[in-house]
Formats: structure tokens, sequence, C-alpha cells
């Protein structure tokens, strides 16, 4: 049998290849080719230049190595049969990040890197295998970094919030009563349990609510109705906070600290199976934050909002300690942040009316932008914010703005107080260009889409990252909308965006090196806000627009993208790795800083990193090239047509 036979044959048998069809089979045997390498060769080192290879191990054995920085060499993993390698470097062109040495004679299948291009190109079941691949190591490194950091600068986490779970917490079985039960009858039903809740099911068991105690002194009692007359669907509440008995409790105690409520019913296949009370989540130990979001709530000076803050940041610690997922610990610490913020906020307002300047003339929404919108606001950095309000009566639009600028200066004050630093560039309430009315927002957003100039780019950059976190929502709806039909009509400020956004290229050179700053204090070292995620959230803004996402967290336009075509699962789910593993880098660096009294500023020094951790940095960074090519692919036509002579 000839090599090419014999290839033929490999391939037939070979996940992916196997899929393809017989031509395809036939065309791609005599491109490929099947080597043997004995024990002790290092096929490719660390450092070195891409082979323009990859490689597919059908027989023996090879270890995946690094060296340290005294160069003592440790095996960090193993490639065996059926298994790949190589698969980075052969798409980038880069250096290689580790070395593979052959430890029991290794017989692989070698593609060429234009091979390699073309098959996945043309075939969607090949691509869709590698992407797999690599997606699938990208996170085992990802996890082994999160597993692996030191705790040594933070203090011992309060519980395993997120290794175990709601069921195992739960009570159960459930106390439960019917719609029509008197409540005498269900007041009895505490007592006798001594619970201070019970839930209210249908006829097959579904909950439909549930009556606590503070329900029936507060509705029925206090209002002097005769108890025997009423029923619990009287007193029901009907904000049920449900999850599932295999959630964890760290989705529990995200869901009490945005409901505010004090009951969670668990259930499976849509029927009660236990609940969970604040008193079980103090038992779990999962204090910190409820203690913290307990604070915020019932704090009524904005002195004491002050020491709350520092209580925020601790419980931060804590979550890094448990190496607590980035996502999810990203969505904990903004539910903390943005319970502060409403509160200094509320505050705001009563010292307004004590002060004699009354309440609120017209309707009006507190809105965060930036990194705060998106939710990625872990330690508490600048505010960038700012004031929605309606338009008031012409006789009264001046005093109007005053109230709210007034209003505004009070809350930013109160916000940098509380440890939310002012904006260097003054985006801020209290600065009359961010505290306007609707009809001045409406003008002001006509200028920047349709007359666009650098400086107006920039600040609807700005601003299309804004989240409502205090007042009438409604307003900064109808500002979505009609941001929405004007990037409809002026396509061109889209290709803008994208221009602004590709001009400044990832943080790799063209051997797959880190870039870093050449000179100054952070000589050698790498932004990972300015220059690397910041690559993402402007990209992934972009198509947000195109789609009429008003969500404006990454992972969430993220998840809506996908969900409405907008980028491809495969494509989404490199993107959620890469902003994943540089915003854990972001977090884990600046903490280690702050607890240190020093600035939280974003730097690393890729130097420092184990060989590991620069590894999965360097994967993150080349998903990030991809994607500035995909959103230039996407948004770049009109704007080059704009440019052209005569436009």
């Amino acid at each position: 049998m000839n090599e090419e036979v014999d290839t033929f044959e490999v391939l037939k048998a070979l996940t992916p290849f196997k899929e393809l069809n017989w031509e395809a089979l036939e065309e791609l045997a005599p491109q490929v080719e099947i080597r043997k390498y004995p024990v002790g060769t290092y096929i490719f080192r660390r450092g070195g230049a891409s082979l323009g290879l990859l490689f597919i191990v059908l027989d023996g054995l090879a270890e995946v190595t690094l060296n340290n920085d005294k160069g003592v060499e440790t095996v960090v993993g193993y490639r065996r049969r059926n298994d790949i390698f190589g698969e980075t470097v052969v798409l980038t062109g880069g250096s290689y990040s580790g070395n593979v040495r052959v430890k029991e004679t290794l017989t692989c299948l070698i593609i060429p890197r234009d091979i390699f291009e073309h098959l996945i190109h043309n075939h969607p079941e090949v691509a869709t295998f590698f992407s797999r691949v690599m997606l699938d190591r990208m996170r085992m490194l990802y996890d082994e970094i999160v597993s692996e950091q030191s705790l040594d600068t933070f203090s011992r986490a309060e519980s395993s919030l997120f290794k175990r779970r709601v069921g195992e917490i739960m009570s159960r079985p459930v106390i439960t009563c019917r719609p029509e039960d008197n409540i005498t009858g269900v007041a009895g039903l505490m007592a006798e349990h001594n619970i201070s809740s019970v839930i209210v099911i249908d006829d097959v068991g579904q909950p439909l609510g549930l009556v606590t105690e503070r329900d029936l002194v507060s509705q029925m009692f206090a209002e002097g109705l005769c108890p025997s007359e009423r029923r619990a669907k009287d007193v029901l509440n009907t904000k049920l906070v449900t999850l599932p008995a295999d959630a964890f409790l760290n989705e529990a105690l995200l869901a009490v600290i945005k409901s505010g409520a004090k009951h969670v019913t668990v259930t499976e296949s849509g029927l009660l199976v236990g609940i969970v009370s604040l008193v079980d989540l103090l038992k779990a130990q999962s204090t910190g934050s409820l203690w913290v979001a307990h604070r915020i709530e019932s704090e009524h000076s904005l002195g004491g909002l002050c020491e709350t803050g520092k209580e925020v940041d601790n419980f931060l610690y804590a979550l890094v300690t448990e190496k607590a997922p980035t996502r999810e610990l990203m969505e904990i610490m903004a539910e903390l942040n943005d319970k502060l913020t409403r509160r200094v906020v509320h505050l705001c307002e009563e010292q307004m009316v004590e002060d004699g300047l009354g309440t609120p003339p017209v309707p009006y929404c507190f809105v965060n932008m930036g990194s705060a919108a998106r939710r990625e606001q872990t330690l508490r950095t600048d505010q960038d914010n700012a004031i929605v309000y309606a338009d008031p009566e012409p006789d009264q639009a001046e005093a109007v703005k005053q109230y709210f600028l007034t209003l505004g200066e009070r809350i930013v004050e109160s916000l940098a107080e509380c440890g939310f630093q002012k904006c260097k560039g003054n985006v801020v309430a209290s600065n009359p260009a961010w505290c306007r009315s609707m009809s001045e927002w409406n003008a002001t957003l006509h200028r920047w889409i349709y007359s666009p100039e650098p400086e107006g780019i920039r600040m609807l950059t700005i601003f299309l990252d804004f989240r409502p976190i205090f007042g009438d929502k409604g307003l900064t709806k109808i500002l979505w909308e009609r941001m929405f039909e004007a990037f409809e009509r002026q396509t061109v400020v889209t290709h803008m965006l994208t221009h602004d956004e590709v001009q400044f290229r990832v943080p790799l050179n063209m051997l797959g090196g880190f870039i870093t700053e050449k000179s100054g204090p952070h000589k050698n070292e790498l932004n990972l806000k300015s220059s690397v995620c910041t690559h993402i959230v402007n990209c992934i803004r972009v198509f947000a627009m195109r789609y009429k996402i008003t969500e404006p967290s990454t992972f969430g336009r993220l998840d809506q993208l996908v969900e409405r075509g907008g980028i491809p699962r495969d494509d989404a789910e490199f993107i959620q790795a890469s902003f994943e593993t540089v915003m854990m880098f972001r977090i884990r660096q600046n903490v280690v800083k702050h607890r240190q009294g020093l600035a939280a500023d974003n730097y690393i020094t890729p130097a420092k990193l184990s060989k590991r951790e620069q590894a999965v940095l360097k994967d993150a960074l080349s998903v990030i090239n991809r994607l500035q090519k995909l959103t230039s692919s996407n948004f770049t036509e009109a704007w080059l047509n704009y440019l052209k002579p005569g436009s």
C-alpha cells in the first residue's frame, strides 16, 4: 500500500475528516503527510517561530513542557492518539508558547497551514471541530490558572458559594396552603411550624406566591380588617424568586440581592420542592454580601454609606479568594455598586427636600455610563454618569435645569465620598453637558450622529454604554429608540466608530510576543483595560447598535447577538472566553494592588506571569485580533465610500 493510500485511509477514519465527502478526501490526501518522531525529539520549542504545521497524533505519546525562570523543565500536559497540537500558532504565525517533546515514538498526521486554512474556510464541519478544540484548550488553561492562583494576599473566604447548590440547604417539605384558605389558618401554620412564611400553590402544586408574617400584619390587622373574612389570595405576594435545585448558592445570593426578597422558592419541573430563606443563606455563611446589601438599604446617612463602601471592597476580596467565576463575580459586584449608587441618589433627593429645594420638578433618570454601566466596575473607580429629565414648561426650563444640576452636584460629591472617584474628563451629572432635558439630549445625539466629528464620536462612544440606575427608566427607553432610528439612517457613524477602534491594534507583535510600553513609569507593562479590554467592548458595541440591543454589558450583548444571528455562536464563545480571561487578570492584579495601597491601574507585567499565564493571555489577544477583523469586514465599506472624493 503506497503512502497516498495510507494517508487516505487514515483521513477516512479520523475525526473530523471522516465527515468530508469522497472527493474532498481524495483532494486532501496528497497534500498532508505522515511523519514519525523518535523518543526525546523536540518537535518544537518555546519561543521558536511557527513551523506552519498542524499536528494530529496517530500513535505514541508527546509531552507538553514549560521552562520556569530558572530553566527547569516541567511537564504540564500530554498529547495522545487523536490529540492535536500546534493549532493556535499555525493560524497566527506567532512563536510557540511551550515545548512539545516525544515521550514514546510518535506518529503524526501533518497538515500545512495553507491546507488547514482552506479546510476551515470551505468545510464548516472541520471549522466547527477545530474551533471547539481551541476553545476547550483555552477554557482549560483559564480554569487551571484560576484554580492555581495564589491566595496569600487575600483573606480566607466565608463559604463555597460557587460549589454548593441550593438543593443542599433548602428546607423541605415546604409548608403550603391554597389561595382560598382562611388567613387565620395560615397564621396557625406559621405558629405550628415556627416559620415566617407559607407558600401558596395551585391545584397541581405550582407556586403562585407566598404569605409572610409581615403581610398578615401590615395588610390585615393594621387595616382593621376581620381575619376570618380574608383569604390567602387577598394578601398574596406574587413576586416570587424561583430557582432550580441544582442552582449554585451564588445564584440564590444574587437573586436575593437584586430583588430584596427574603425567600427563594426551589422547583423541579415546575413543581415546588423546597424553600431557601435568608436564615438558610446565613447559616451557609453567605453573610458577606447579604450584610453589605442590608447595610446599604438601611443606611440613612451619606456618612454611613461611605463606610459601607469599604465593606463592598472587602466582599470583592472574598469573592476573589473563593475563585469566583469572572462573569458571576462581576454581576454580584455590579449589583452591590448599583445598590450603593441608588441609595446615594435617594438620600441626595431627601437632602434637597430638607434644604427647601423640593422634590424633582419633572420625572428624571440618573444613568451610569462606562464600566459601571457595563457591569465591569469591580473596584469602585471613576464615575461616568448623567441625568436625563423630562421637558419642563418653557417658563420653568432654567429653574428645572438648576434643580437637576444641584442634585447632580450633590450626587457626584457623595459618590466621590463613597469611593467612586470623580471623572477626570468631567463626564458627570454635575456638568451641564451631561445633565440635560429630553429635547436637549435629542439635539445633542443628533449632532453627534449626523455631524460626526472626532470629539463627538468620543462622546457618543461613552454615551452608548448607558444604563438607568434610578428614576424613570422610560426616558432612557425613548433615547434608545431615537438612537437606533438615527443609526439606521446615518450608517456612516457606525463605520466611523469602527474606524476609531481598528486603527489601534492588539498588543501582539508578528512573532506573537507582547508589545509593552517602552518607557516611563509603566515600562515593560501592558494596560489590560485601554490596550486590551477596550477592543472587545468597542467591537461588540458596534454590533449591538446594528442589532438594536439596549443591554450595555459586553457579556449580555454577546448573548443577544448570538440569539439574533449577529455573531456566530462559535465566534461568540471565543470572544466570551477571551473577555473572561482578560477580566480575570485585571481583577486579580487590581485587587492585589488595592490591598497594597497602590493604584488599581489595570497594568500588568507580562514577563512576571507564569508561562501558562502568558500562553492563555496570548490566546485571548489572538481572539481579539480576529474580532477586530470580523468587525472591520462588517462595517468598513460605507466608511471607505464616505472617504472617496466627491462623496
